[in-house]
C-alpha cells in the first residue's frame, strides 16, 4: 500500500504542523476554481506561519472568485527524510494536492540562507529545478520578497520574479493567467504576457556577460519584453490596500503567534547598513481609525491575546501614542496586551514603553548597533550616548529589570575603540540598573552581536565583508570581556553571515554552487545546528568558485553590479554620496521631518512620503 504524509505523522515531532483544518484556513472548491496558486515558504511551518506578507497574499488571492491559494512549507528534517525515503511528493496543506497540479508556485525570499530549502521544495514536489527544463504542465515558479532585489544567484530556477510589493501586481498576474487559461494558451504565451507587466523580471530573457577577468560586466537582452531596468512596484495608498480580516490560527506554537497590523510601510531614517530601510521607501502610513478597525476584526476572528503593531520602525508612526492609548484602553480589560517591535533609543520610546506596561511588562529591546558615537554617525544611526542613557535609566526607574541591546561588528571603519564601546555600554547598563532599579530583581542586560553583511541597494553595497578569522577574533574578544554577572552575550556563527554575504552580493554563477550544496546534503542553513559549512566549502571547491570573491572583495564604484538592473527607485549618486558621508562620519537627517535627501524614490516611482499627521517626536 502506498504511504501518505498522514501515515508518517506518528513518527515525527509536532504532527500538528501537517494536519490542516486550522481555524480560518481557506478551503475553496478545487474543481470549480480556475486559478490555483501554491504559496511556498522555504522554511518550516512554525516560521512561515508568522510571516505577515504571506498572510496578506493568501487572503488577497482567496478573495478572488476565480482563484485559490494554498500553503506549502518545507517539512522539518524528520518528515522530510521519511518522505524522500518513501518517495512521497510534497503537497499543499489545504487540499493535499501535488504541487505539479498548481498554475503558480510562489516562493517568498526573506533571507539568503533559505535558498537551499527552495531547491529542496522543488525536488520534493517533483518539479524540475531549472526553469528551462520544466514541462508544459508544470506550474510557473515565481518569487518575491526583499532578496528579490538581487535574484541573480537564483535566476536559473525561477520563471519570473516580482520586484516590490506583491499586493500591487498580484492581481495583474492573476488576470493574465485567467485570460491565457480561458484561451487555452501555452506556458510560453503565459510567461510572455507576464513578462510585459511592470515590476516583473524574467531571468531567461537576459544573459549575463563577464569580462576577461571573470568580473560581471552586465546583462544582454535575449528576447522581447526585457527592459534594461525593472522598477519595483509600490503601493501608493496603504489605506486602500488589502489586509486580511482573519488570520489562520495554528495548532502548534509558531513564531509571531499573535494579531498583527501593519501601521506603516517603509523607513526613511537612512541607516546605511539597512537594506530594508532603502528598498521599502517611501513612508506610507495607515490611518489610526483603519488600524483600530483591523485590530477589532482580527481579535474577534482569532482569539489572540496579543496585538503587535508592526513596521520597520513602529515608534516612528506619527500617531503611535494615541493609537497605543486607544488600543490599551479598549482591550486591557479583556486580558489582551499590545506590543511593539524593538524601540528607538530616545526619550519618546520611554513614553511608549510606559503605555505598554499598563497591560504587560516584559523586557525592553533597543538597537544602538555600534559602541561609539563616531561609528553610529558612520552608519547614520542618529542615536546619541545621552539618548541611550536617558531611556535605559528611565526604564529601570519605571520598574524594568531586563534590557536587550543589539550591535553589529565588522562595520565599515570599525576600530578597537568601537568594540570596547560595546563592552563599556554593557557594564554601564548594569550599573544604571543597580542605581535606578526599583524592584528586588537584579538588573540584566542581553548583548546580541551580529556580523555586518554588506547588502545590495545600500551605501555599503561596494564594501567587502571582514574575513571570517577577523570576525571570530572580535567575537572571542567580546565574549571574554563580557563575562560578568547580569550580562548575557549571544552571537550567530560567522559562517552564517559569510554565506549570507556571498549570496546577497552574488551573480548567476552561484546557482551551480547552490545546486551542488543541496546535492551534498545542505538544507535548513539558517538553523545553526543544521548548517554544514564543510559541505558548502566542498561545493564551492568542486564548482571552481571562490566564495571570498563575492563576500570579502571591496568593489570599484565603476564596475557593474549584478543587481543594477533591479531597481528600488534609489539613485546611484545618492548611494555614493551616502558612502562618502559615512567615511566622513557625517549624518543625513530623516527626510520626513527635514529636507529631501534626494534618494530618488519619490520622483522615480511616482510616490511620496504619506504621513497621516505631523505629530513629531524624538
Amino acid at each position: 500500500m502506498d504511504k501518505t504524509i498522514a501515515s508518517l505523522l506518528p513518527y515525527v515531532q509536532k504532527p500538528g504542523r501537517y494536519t490542516n483544518q486550522e481555524l480560518n484556513a481557506e478551503h475553496k472548491d478545487w474543481k470549480n476554481t480556475l486559478i490555483k496558486v501554491a504559496l511556498a515558504f522555504p522554511d518550516i511551518y512554525d516560521v512561515g506561519m508568522g510571516h505577515l506578507g504571506y498572510k496578506i497574499l493568501y487572503s488577497l488571492i482567496n478573495a478572488r472568485k476565480d482563484s485559490l491559494a494554498e500553503r506549502v512549507y518545507l517539512p522539518w528534517i524528520d518528515l522530510l527524510d521519511l518522505m524522500e525515503e518513501n518517495q512521497i511528493p510534497l503537497t499543499s496543506l489545504e487540499s493535499g494536492a501535488k504541487l505539479t497540479e498548481f498554475d503558480l508556485l510562489g516562493f517568498t525570499l526573506q533571507y539568503e540562507l533559505s535558498y537551499s530549502n527552495i531547491l529542496k521544495t522543488l525536488d520534493l514536489a517533483g518539479i524540475p529545478r531549472y526553469s528551462t527544463d520544466r514541462r508544459e504542465t508544470d506550474p510557473l515558479v515565481m518569487a518575491g520578497g526583499p532578496c528579490a532585489f538581487n535574484a541573480e544567484p537564483l535566476a536559473d530556477f525561477f520563471d519570473f520574479v516580482v520586484l516590490g510589493e506583491g499586493e500591487e501586481v498580484l492581481g495583474e498576474i492573476l488576470d493574465v493567467v485567467s485570460s491565457i487559461k480561458r484561451q487555452g494558451g501555452s506556458r510560453e504565451e503565459l510567461l510572455s504576457k507576464i513578462a510585459a507587466l511592470d515590476g516583473i523580471y524574467v531571468p531567461r530573457l537576459y544573459e549575463p556577460i563577464y569580462d576577461e577577468n571573470g568580473d560581471f560586466s552586465g546583462l544582454k537582452s535575449t528576447g522581447t519584453n526585457a527592459p534594461a531596468q525593472i522598477n519595483k512596484r509600490v503601493i501608493k495608498d496603504l489605506n486602500k490596500s488589502h489586509f486580511p480580516e482573519e488570520f489562520i490560527v495554528p495548532f502548534v506554537e509558531v513564531v509571531h503567534d499573535r494579531t498583527m497590523v501593519e501601521v506603516m510601510r517603509g523607513c526613511t531614517r537612512g541607516c546605511r547598513f539597512c537594506q530594508a530601510g532603502m528598498i521599502y521607501r517611501p513612508i506610507r502610513e495607515r490611518k489610526p481609525e483603519i488600524l483600530e478597525e483591523q485590530v477589532s476584526k482580527l481579535v474577534k476572528s482569532t482569539g489572540y491575546e496579543e496585538i503587535s503593531l508592526s513596521s520597520l520602525s513602529s515608534g516612528d508612526y506619527s500617531h503611535i501614542k494615541p493609537l497605543l492609548e486607544n488600543l490599551i484602553s479598549e482591550y486591557q480589560g479583556c486580558g489582551i496586551t499590545v506590543s511593539l517591535p524593538s524601540l528607538r533609543v530616545d526619550s519618546f520610546s520611554m513614553e511608549l514603553a510606559k503605555e505598554i506596561q499598563k497591560a504587560r511588562k516584559t523586557g525592553l529591546t533597543f538597537a544602538p548597533e555600534a559602541g561609539t558615537q563616531r561609528l553610529r554617525d558612520v552608519i547614520n544611526k542618529n542615536v546619541t550616548e545621552s539618548d541611550l542613557k536617558e531611556v535605559v535609566q528611565g526604564a529601570f526607574k519605571a520598574g524594568w529589570y531586563s534590557i536587550k541591546l543589539y550591535f553589529m561588528i565588522g562595520l565599515p571603519t570599525e576600530t578597537q575603540d568601537d568594540l570596547d564601546g560595546i563592552i563599556k555600554l554593557a557594564h554601564e547598563v548594569i550599573a544604571w540598573g543597580r542605581e535606578f532599579g526599583t524592584g528586588r530583581r537584579l538588573p540584566q542586560v542581553s548583548i546580541s552581536v551580529a556580523s555586518f553583511v554588506p547588502k545590495p541597494h545600500t551605501p555599503f553595497q561596494w564594501m567587502g565583508q571582514e574575513s571570517l578569522d577577523s570576525l571570530r577574533e572580535k567575537q572571542k574578544y567580546l565574549r571574554d570581556k563580557l563575562r560578568h554577572p547580569g550580562i548575557r552575550f549571544s552571537y550567530p556563527r560567522v559562517e552564517e553571515s559569510f554565506l549570507e554575504a556571498v549570496f546577497s552580493r552574488g551573480d548567476r554563477r552561484l546557482g551551480k554552487v547552490l545546486e551542488k550544496a543541496v546535492d551534498l546534503g545542505c538544507r535548513f542553513d539558517s538553523w545553526s545546528d543544521c548548517l554544514r559549512f564543510d559541505l558548502w566549502e566542498k561545493a564551492f571547491e568542486e564548482c571552481g568558485i571562490d566564495p571570498h570573491y563575492y563576500a570579502n572583495r571591496t568593489r570599484n564604484f565603476s564596475e557593474s553590479l549584478p543587481w543594477s538592473h533591479l531597481s528600488a527607485g534609489l539613485e546611484r549618486d545618492f548611494l555614493l554620496d551616502e558612502w562618502k558621508k559615512a567615511i566622513e562620519a557625517s549624518v543625513t537627517e530623516d527626510c520626513r521631518w527635514d529636507k529631501c535627501s534626494n534618494c530618488g524614490v519619490c520622483p522615480n516611482l511616482g510616490v511620496k512620503n504619506e504621513i497621516v499627521g505631523d505629530n513629531r517626536h524624538g
